[in-house]
Formats: C-alpha cells, sequence, structure tokens
C-alpha cells in the first residue's frame, strides 16, 4: 500500500531512520526489543514511530518492502549490464548469498510476517516477475530454453528462501541454484554413432 500524498522531507528523514535501523536490529536478532525503544534507537520520538508504523507487524512489512525492492533493482541493474543468461545465475547466486549474510533479516522478518500472507504473496508476485524477465531474455538470447516457466524457477526459490536456518545452506543453496541453470541450458546435442570400420 503506498503512502496517500508524499511525505515531507523531515518525515521521509525519519521514516528511513526507522526502517534502517529496524534492519539493523532484525539483523542481530534483536526480536523481543520494546517496540517502542525503536524510536529511541532510531533517534525520534515515539510519536513519530506510532505515525509511521503503529505495530511491529507494520515496521517489519516495511523491511520486508525495501528488501524485496533492493533485490528487484539489482535484477533490473544486471539485465541492463550483462548478458541475459549471466544476468540470471548473477541474480540467482546473490539471493543465496544475500539471505546466507542476512539470516537475521530473514528468521525475524519470517516470524514477524507469518499473518501477513497478503504482504508475503504481494511480494512474491513481484520477485517472480523479475524472474520471468530475465528467463524472457535469456532465452530470448538463445542461452537457455524456453518452455521452463517462471513459476517453477520460483518454487526452487521459495525452497531456498525457506531453508535459511539450515547448517549447510549456502553451500546446498549454491547446489540447488547450478542444478536449476543446467536445467535451464539446453541439452547438449547427442553425438551419433559412427559405424564401425570394414576389417
Amino acid at each position: 500500500m503506498t503512502d496517500a500524498k508524499p511525505l515531507r522531507a523531515d518525515a521521509r528523514r525519519n521514516r528511513d531512520a526507522l526502517i534502517a535501523k529496524a534492519r539493523e536490529l532484525f539483523a542481530n536478532n534483536c526480536f523481543d526489543l520494546r517496540f517502542d525503544d525503536f524510536a529511541k534507537l532510531a533517534g525520534v520520538g515515539t510519536g513519530t514511530l506510532y505515525r509511521h508504523f503503529p505495530t511491529r507487524e507494520a515496521l517489519a512489512e516495511a523491511v520486508y518492502r525495501e528488501e524485496l525492492a533492493a533485490l528487484c533493482d539489482r535484477a533490473r541493474t544486471l539485465l541492463a549490464t550483462l548478458p541475459a543468461d549471466e544476468a540470471l545465475e548473477s541474480f540467482l547466486r546473490g539471493l543465496v548469498a544475500h539471505l546466507h549474510a542476512h539470516q537475521g533479516i530473514a528468521r525475524t522478518l519470517a516470524a514477524l510476517m507469518a499473518t501477513r500472507s497478503d504482504v508475503m504473496a504481494e511480494g512474491a508476485q513481484a520477485l517472480q516477475q523479475v524472474v520471468a524477465d530475465l528467463l524472457a531474455s535469456a532465452a530470448e538470447a538463445g542461452t537457455i530454453r524456453d518452455d521452463v516457466s517462471a513459476g517453477a524457477v520460483m518454487m526452487a526459490l521459495q525452497g531456498i528462501c525457506a531453508a535459511y536456518d539450515h547448517p549447510d545452506f549456502r553451500a546446498d543453496a549454491d547446489q540447488v541454484v547450478t542444478l536449476v541453470l543446467a536445467g535451464l541450458r539446453h541439452p547438449a546435442p547427442r553425438a551419433t554413432s559412427r559405424p564401425a570400420p570394414a576389417p
């Protein structure tokens, strides 16, 4: 949901400060922090906190939306600067690296957003769209197959995202990406057998 009107510059700064501080605290697994303390730690008043984010879940939603927007922006940047197949691989491996580096955020957001299925579904749609764009560009360039849907790739990504607490997450998730990429590439042509030379 977007704001009815643009925020004033000072209000925007306060909102951004609250989101940045929340992201930092979530990354450090500060799940049980008193909600009012977010205001003090961000350097704003309690009234300002509740004006922008009436609940902890509303603040978590804002962090989630910013995380998602950053991922989508990265996909578009990669697509504009790299060959399509390299952009796709870089995005998928970058997603794994991001989840590995920010497990605290993933853990906290998963807990706080558990009841916000509408927001999570909206986020999944946005992510699926950039995946679809990456696939379409690579298929048009002829570097991957054109018969695999974005939904199929998203199923693999959702499994990766849900496994952020797995002990060997980084290595295993990278292997899943390797399998996905291998499945997307055109199968190698079969070697034709030659008749045995006459004796």
